[in-house]
């Protein structure tokens, strides 16, 4: 189950190029597409889920030709954009039943047997009776996740899920995607370096419509073995260390100094000692790279 684009490119009429000569293979798993808000995250994912048409290029699932037969992807497609519905006062059970009948089964046994499954599925079995319209931000998540399920998708694309939802739903959110990536392919949209770190065995940083890297997360993170280093600096010379060093992060420590990450391939001074990379280290020197600082 994979998916090759290639050379895609969208302007939008305001002349915003959201997607730049983009080339990108994602194969079965959870993927992890990271990137800043306004990167063209977003415009990529509704232009796989056939929701708006690039101005060129190809898109490929398997053997279907995405942008010459959308509905053939619609089939086997289960799409959850960033912002997902406004709900009338119905149950989760009567809303999936209704969501069912749209995508075409015909059968009340049938309808039962798959709203039962994913209800299950995604945890919400016990409140299945509540209106949706009452559920938390994370319930309104998972429901968003028991719909496209109803229909057995082999694709599914999910856009910035866990942006609001506190730590407690975000596990559970996340679990859910876990267990629904393993036979899948998932592509998991987010500016939340820690989500991909978490879920994802395969990812791409994107930012301004171009795809910037690709690797896996862990090898990423290997790449930058004794490469990153951290110190302790008064905050009034952050922008001195700035010009001098590629920094990559700054944070406050617990004795209230400004405490930076750089990134160097020798040793950068004695003020500086080496650290362990981690995955926000990949990603802000992706962004510092395309950014030529």
């Amino acid at each position: 189950m994979t998916l090759k684009i290639n050379q895609l490119n969208k302007t939008y009429p305001n002349g915003v190029k959201a997607i730049d000569h983009l080339d990108l293979e994602i194969k079965k798993g959870m993927f992890g597409l990271l990137g800043p808000n306004g990167a063209g995250k977003s415009s990529l994912m509704r232009s796989i889920a056939t929701l708006q048409e690039p101005d060129s290029g190809s898109i490929f699932f398997e053997d279907i030709e995405v942008l010459q037969d959308p509905m053939s992807l619609r089939k086997v497609l289960g799409y959850l954009p960033q912002d997902f519905g406004v709900y009338p006062n119905q149950s989760a059970v009567d809303l999936l039943d209704y969501f069912a009948v749209l995508k075409g089964i015909a059968s009340k046994k049938d309808r039962q047997k798959i709203v039962a499954q994913v209800l299950e599925l995604t945890n919400l079995t016990e409140v299945r009776k509540k209106a949706v319209s009452g559920y938390s931000g994370g319930m309104k998540q998972r429901f968003g996740i028991a719909q496209l399920l109803l229909n057995n998708p082999k694709l599914i694309i999910v856009d910035e899920p866990t942006a609001g939802l506190d730590p407690a739903e975000r596990h559970r959110f996340l679990n859910v995607l876990r267990e629904i990536g393993a036979e899948n392919t998932v592509i998991f949209s987010t500016h939340i370096v820690e989500d991909v770190q978490e879920l994802c065995s395969d990812m791409a940083i994107m930012n301004d419509g171009k795809i910037l890297q690709q690797e896996k997360p862990n090898q990423a993170i290997q790449n930058l073995e004794n490469q990153i280093w951290t110190s302790a600096i008064p905050q009034e010379d952050l922008n001195l260390f700035e010009k001098k060093y590629r920094v990559l992060s700054s944070s406050f420590n617990e004795n209230k100094a400004l405490t930076i990450r750089i990134f160097s391939t020798e040793n950068p001074g004695v003020s500086f000692r080496q650290t362990t990379p981690n995955l926000e280290d990949v990603y802000f020197l992706a962004l510092k790279k395309d950014s030529h600082v």
